[in-house]
């Protein structure tokens, strides 16, 4: 397989290293940037099984605000966010809707769950 470069920004730490790699198909030949040893977990991960925390919004009715906003509780495989979106788009909450409240367990089989990360009052 042909070498080729990518460059990464790690987001494992607000430092934010700006990290070059030299790549055989997924494998790093190279690394450089990284300041610690989360740069090179971050770029592996990244290239292997890219994760995300997915934030988003669900309707609520009766409330006095029409959207709450959710997340996952943990990162969810980055090819699952528009699945994981689409099952979002199908949820109203009655309020009133209390912060921390889990929505779905199990979002998509990822073993996360959605949980709201505000309060809606009800009218």
């Amino acid at each position: 397989m042909a070498r080729s470069g990518r460059d990464f920004i790690c987001i494992s730490c607000p430092r934010g290293c700006e990290i070059s790699t030299v790549l055989d198909g997924k494998s790093i030949v190279s690394i450089e940037g990284n300041v610690c040893a989360l740069g090179r977990k971050y770029v592996e991960g990244e290239l292997n099984d890219p994760r995300r925390v997915m934030t988003s919004t669900v309707a609520v009715r009766g409330g006095r605000r029409v959207l709450v906003p959710v997340w996952t509780d943990k990162p969810v495989p980055k090819d699952a966010v528009m699945k994981i979106a689409g099952e979002l788009r199908k949820i109203v909450l009655d309020a009133p809707v209390k912060c921390g409240k889990t929505v779905i367990i199990n979002v998509s089989g990822t073993d996360a769950n959605i949980v709201t990360s505000g309060e809606v009052e009800a009218r």
